[in-house]
């Protein structure tokens, strides 16, 4: 909560929902020149961008409640589910595809584990998990935005999708 404490809720995620955006308005801009018109990276850079205004717009104006890291989860599979579901009808991804579907990952499993720690256990004295979340979410947060800018596998996640890969394939002809 290190983050939190220094920065505010609000000015982070209003910071990772601009940047969501800028990285759609760039990806627009990327496909009007033409420059990748046959990648689902316009779609992807959508989805994202609308989940996040989504998720904080609705939660932070509209909702009389606050959000609990359990809608937040729940934002995140849902938007999983859009990202596969255009991979289905496209067939088609680019290097930043695997970054957003392990970032979400991580990040529900951060909000899980964040809402069973507060509201199952009722934890309220913070410890190191803590600041793991914190860090942790908006780390993610700020690579998934770099991954839709650069379109590059720049972690290396795909190299080693691929080597996973090969090596399940190698071992099951053997």
């Amino acid at each position: 909560m290190f983050l939190t404490e220094l920065f505010g809720v609000f000015s982070l995620s209003a910071f990772v929902v601009w940047g969501m955006l800028m990285a759609f308005f760039f990806n627009v801009f990327v496909y009007t020149l033409g420059v990748k018109r046959k990648t689902t990276l316009l779609l992807s850079s959508f989805i994202m961008a609308t989940s996040y205004m989504a998720g904080d717009f609705l939660f932070t104006w509209l909702s009389p409640v606050p959000a609990t890291y359990l809608d937040w989860a729940l934002y995140d599979v849902v938007t999983i589910v859009f990202l596969v579901s255009s991979y289905f009808v496209f067939k088609k991804t680019t290097p930043s595809f695997l970054y957003l579907i392990v970032g979400l990952s991580i990040n529900t499993t951060l909000f899980l584990l964040m809402y069973l720690d507060l509201f199952i256990y009722g934890n309220t004295q913070p410890w190191f998990f803590w600041d793991i979340y914190s860090f942790g979410v908006n780390i993610v947060d700020l690579s998934m935005i770099v991954a839709l800018i650069v379109d590059r596998d720049f972690l290396g996640l795909n190299k080693f999708k691929t080597f996973i890969h090969n090596s399940l394939k190698t071992h099951k002809l053997a």
